[in-house]
């Protein structure tokens, strides 16, 4: 029995000395590490860039609703709507600031608002700009643009084609596949920047008076013309109340990351169906002398 107890005792002791030779998780160093981790994010997210998704059909043609994108931070310098967290709303102006061009695809955060909204730069500061019959006056000029016929846009749980304004747009192709019928005209602005826009017919933002951009403002538009709240709304409206100043602007899009049609219900096997094909990766730069 003697024998017995002091194997036993051997044994305990072997297994107490492994039990204290292995490392010991130094938590304190883990939590540190986590939150150098989520700086590291955070501040990417902030200064550099950040995903965006497209919550309304207002920059149809190009964007659709359910498409996720890549907006970058830095292209206009740094404001108080920059980082991730809106924390200090009285510092005004912009650290390293540039001015957007006309046609760039800006996020913008209203005065007074919580919400990002996603609309195209037309108007610079000292511009006049009016709507007259659906078409757009700068300084006085019509922005050329030109009918491109109808383009129809596949009917998903994201783009459903029901509302009011797309009344008889309601077509089907030879495989009985729903499609929403668009007439697209194609806008050029004085820096050769084109892009696609849909006009329905008359709604009440086809006419604006004629107004002058402020310094430091910059004149916002949809470019599904009749269903778009920008700044020749006001913000009553849910629009932008007219040219908002340029420290609300938090970044510039620059491509589609992946699309989704809403199909999608939280069973992963649903995922890979809700991808729209053909949408990764497309620039959201508008091309230039496209006539």
């Amino acid at each position: 029995m003697a024998a017995d107890e002091l194997a036993l005792t051997e044994e305990a002791h072997e297994q107490q000395e492994r039990r204290e030779a292995r490392p010991r998780t130094d938590w304190w160093a883990e939590a540190r590490s986590i939150f150098w981790l989520v700086l590291a994010v955070l501040g990417f997210h902030s200064l550099v860039a950040k995903p965006f998704y497209i919550p309304s059909e207002s920059m149809m043609p190009g964007l659709l609703k359910g498409d996720r994108l890549v907006v970058t931070k830095y292209p206009y310098g740094y404001s108080f709507v920059t980082p991730t967290f809106h924390l200090l709303p009285f510092i005004h102006g912009r650290l390293f600031g540039r001015l957007p061009e006309r046609g760039d695809v800006v996020i913008v955060t209203p005065p007074g608002s919580e919400t990002d909204y996603i609309k195209r730069v037309i108007g610079l500061p000292g511009d006049r700009i009016a709507v007259r019959s659906g078409v757009v006056y700068l300084n006085g000029v019509a922005v050329p643009r030109r009918a491109m016929g109808d383009r129809d846009i596949p009917i998903d749980a994201n783009s459903r084609c029901d509302d009011g304004n797309y009344r008889d747009r309601l077509v089907r192709d030879a495989a009985g596949k729903a499609h929403c019928r668009l007439p697209i005209f194609r806008e050029t602005l004085p820096n050769g920047r084109s892009y696609d826009t849909i006009d329905l017919g008359w709604s009440p933002g086809d006419n604006f008076a004629e107004t002058r951009v402020p310094k430091e403002h910059v004149f916002l538009m949809g470019d599904n013309r009749d269903n778009s709240a920008d700044s020749r709304f006001p913000t009553s409206q849910n629009g932008l109340g007219g040219p908002v100043p340029w420290e609300n602007i938090g970044g510039r899009a620059e491509f589609i990351t992946f699309s989704l049609d809403g199909s999608a219900t939280w069973n992963p096997l649903t995922w890979p169906a809700s991808f729209r094909p053909g949408r990764a990766g497309t620039s959201l730069h508008p091309s230039r002398n496209a006539r």
